[in-house]
């Protein structure tokens, strides 16, 4: 069976694309899985040219079709911040990011906060120099405080209009469901089953 990499060592990811791929006839590995310890500098200034660049390096690399994503949360009344940089918004852990982003939207009203987390998946053959690339989006607002304890990042504040709750007060099935990367993976998922993957 042909083996196909996602470029990540996040556990919570690797576990939620993997269950969202269930069902492909492709032996699916993580980065953990095969020993390479790899960080790509995300230079790039949209998702895409991130997910890319991920994709395109470790695929290179191992040889392997590989999988990259890239994503972020985007919020309306900050120019859509913390956009790329979401992971490294701020020094230190989730709950630092957090604590940054509601003060700098402090004092702004409700339906102001709008917001959404936004995905793109690339796939990458190295033996066909092809990309392809999924995106999706889950629109939402940004609460006053933290709400729930699941997930992570920005999903204590993030009010996500699909679960009618934050993404921190659901379960991991109803997030894989409706998230932006589900929904971006779920593009893959067809578009794999319904091609050989020469992309």
């Amino acid at each position: 069976m042909h083996k196909l990499l996602i470029a990540s060592k996040n556990p919570g990811k690797i576990k939620e694309i993997k269950d969202i791929l269930l069902g492909i006839p492709y032996e699916i590995k993580s980065l953990n899985d095969i020993g390479l310890d790899i960080d790509v500098e995300e230079t790039g200034k949209t998702f895409a040219e991130n997910a890319i660049l991920k994709a395109k390096t470790i695929g290179e690399k191992t040889g392997l079709i590989t999988l990259a994503d890239d994503s972020g949360l985007e919020v309306d009344a900050l120019n859509g911040k913390p956009g790329i940089h979401s992971a490294r918004y701020a020094a230190g852990n989730d709950m630092d990011r957090i604590n940054k982003l509601l003060k700098e939207l402090s004092g702004i009203p409700k339906e102001k906060r709008t917001a959404r987390f936004v995905a793109v998946i690339v796939l990458y053959n190295p033996e066909t120099k092809n990309t392809q690339i999924f995106e999706g989006v889950s629109e939402g607002y940004i609460t006053e405080k933290p709400i729930g304890s699941s997930g992570f990042g920005y999903d204590p504040v993030f009010f996500n209009l699909g679960l009618g709750k934050t993404n921190a007060e659901s379960t991991s099935e109803e997030k894989n469901k409706i998230s932006h990367r589900a929904r971006a993976l779920k593009k893959c998922k067809e578009f794999i089953l319904n091609n050989s993957l020469g992309v």
